[in-house]
């Protein structure tokens, strides 16, 4: 299958929206299959305002159509609500060509929480977005049931994954927890306000807190809990050595679809605490045991996983009396090649005409 890929985020990107796409993309093309991406480094781009990370393309519908048409496929995939995507968009509706969206990102909850502004606006253009979509893929059914509250019932699973040579209890511990207070709470994502670090930070905790990541919010806060130790942004074995030493991690996020970190944590052997909100009850349930969903089964053992509370310390408190075999039982059982085959086979009933978009 020659398959087209248009996403405005990509690499240098690191969060979990590039991860998913790129690790699936690059399983599809270890099978076989031919993959085009058209992301933004193929053109001359902006820094997004606020978010400086993610980079704005800056090209024409004309080119966009050439570059797909040149590549023939046989199924278009939209993952993002941004320019590329709404050019891509606009193209496929208007020469009848199928395709297919994935949904990664609260867009309206996360401009919320940098606005003020009414979520309820966003969704009417998230929404338009997907609605012509022959198939929306989510990562969970909570997700699932979310859209379809908002008038996009037409979803299919696309679970996530773990890299077990990558992430697995038999890490060495990262080297700069040998002198930390222990019990070490760890949080690992973008540090930025939609994230609500500071919740965490703030928790009432015995022992030291490590926060992995960088991002806008990263001097401010660290100026403001000067006894948390940032360590910035870690990559492979180093993220890996982190998520192994921790006690737990926090989760904090409200706004998150998934929480890539969380399984990959799991699979380290690491328990999770986070708020009773899509993302950590979706993975870890209401129980801390385990939910079970698209492909994925719980915690059979009945020993728990983690810990969700709306009170974040408790949750954490909670969170280690749970038992690391478990955890890393439960989130080996998390497959990108799983997740391949679910993406896969959402392509198969599209159709890409080339020669339309080109027209």
């Amino acid at each position: 299958m020659r398959v087209t890929l248009v996403t405005d985020a990509w690499a240098p990107q690191v969060n979990g929206v590039v991860r998913t796409l790129s690790t699936v993309m690059d399983i599809a093309t270890a099978r076989g299959h031919h993959v085009q991406v058209i992301s933004p480094d193929r053109f001359r781009s902006l820094p997004m305002p606020g978010y400086g990370e993610i980079r704005l393309a800056l090209t024409t519908r004309r080119t966009v159509a050439r570059t797909i048409a040149d590549f023939a496929p046989d199924a278009v995939h939209i993952a993002t609500e941004g320019p590329l995507g709404w050019l891509a968009r606009s193209l496929c509706t208007a020469h009848g060509v199928a395709f297919t969206t994935s949904f990664h990102t609260r867009f309206p909850d996360y401009v919320a929480a940098r606005t003020g502004m009414s979520p309820a606006l966003i969704w009417r253009i998230i929404k338009r977005f997907h609605q012509p979509a022959k198939s929306i893929l989510v990562a969970t059914p909570r997700l699932a049931e979310e859209l379809a509250g908002h008038g996009l019932p037409h979803t299919r699973p696309w679970t996530r994954g773990v890299d077990l040579l990558q992430f697995s209890p038999a890490r060495t511990p990262h080297s700069a927890f040998a002198s930390l207070e222990r019990p070490i709470a760890l949080h690992v994502g973008r540090v930025a306000v939609e994230k609500n670090i500071e919740a965490f930070l703030a928790a009432d905790w015995p022992g030291a807190k490590v926060i992995v990541g960088d991002g806008p919010a990263r001097a401010s806060l660290a100026a403001r809990y000067p006894d948390a130790l940032f360590l910035g942004a870690l990559h492979g074995d180093a993220l890996a050595s982190a998520y192994a030493g921790a006690d737990v991690l926090a989760f904090p996020s409200r706004t998150d679809t998934f929480g890539l970190v969380i399984i990959e944590a799991l699979a380290c052997g690491t328990p999770v605490a986070g708020y009773p909100v899509p993302g950590p009850l979706d993975i870890l349930g209401a129980d801390g045991l385990g939910r079970i969903g698209y492909g994925v089964s719980g915690a059979l053992s009945g020993r728990p996983v983690g810990a969700v509370d709306e009170v974040l310390a408790t949750a954490m408190h909670a969170a280690l009396d749970a038992d690391r075999d478990e955890c890393a039982a439960f989130g080996a059982r998390f497959s990108w090649d799983h997740a391949c085959d679910q993406f896969l086979a959402s392509l198969t009933d599209t159709e890409a005409p080339p020669e339309a978009l080109a027209a």
